[in-house]
């Protein structure tokens, strides 16, 4: 009895996400063109791979804010950053650390990019710009309306091979 009282218990927590709301049974998920969508794969070896062509880690971030920031200039990426979504899509075989990393890059380039626009109503970074005003939450998430962060994690493929459809 006094294992199960004084032991502790960790309890993994997961990733936090947000995840968008639950379609009626009936519904279709809403559509979103090729050109708003920035699909990134990690492979069953852990490779890289945006949008079809061998990548790394540490291009992903930058992608994402190209993506995003694109306002239609450029048809490979993004019309505006409403429509952005980054497609992250894994094998079942993918190590997890680089999915993990992976991940990380995504989101650090959505807090670079809330850093910018936060400096940019002169304040020092996306963190001081939310704590100025906590009681007011339309003007706390202005930033994240303007840019907001729409990172789908799509489900992993079935083959061993680079974690096409599935």
């Amino acid at each position: 009895i006094f294992f199960l009282v004084a032991t502790t218990i960790n309890v993994d927590t997961g990733i936090g996400m947000t995840l968008p709301p639950k379609l009626k049974d009936n519904q279709e998920p809403p559509p979103v063109k090729d050109r708003n969508m920035l699909k990134v794969l990690v492979n069953s070896k852990g490779d890289v791979l945006i949008e079809e062509k061998p990548s790394s880690v540490n291009q992903v971030r930058k992608e994402v804010k190209k993506h995003v920031q694109n306002n239609g200039s450029n048809p490979d990426y993004a019309v505006n950053a409403d429509k952005a979504v980054v497609s992250i899509k894994t094998a079942q075989q993918t190590p997890y650390d680089k999915y993990i990393d992976v991940l990380d890059e995504a989101w650090l380039a959505y807090f670079q990019m809330w850093d910018v626009a936060a400096q940019q109503r002169g304040y020092d970074d996306y963190d001081a710009f939310k704590n100025e005003n906590p009681t007011d939450p339309g003007q706390k998430n202005a930033i994240r309306k303007k840019l907001p962060a729409q990172i789908s994690i799509a489900e992993p493929g079935r083959g061993a091979g680079g974690g096409g459809s599935g």
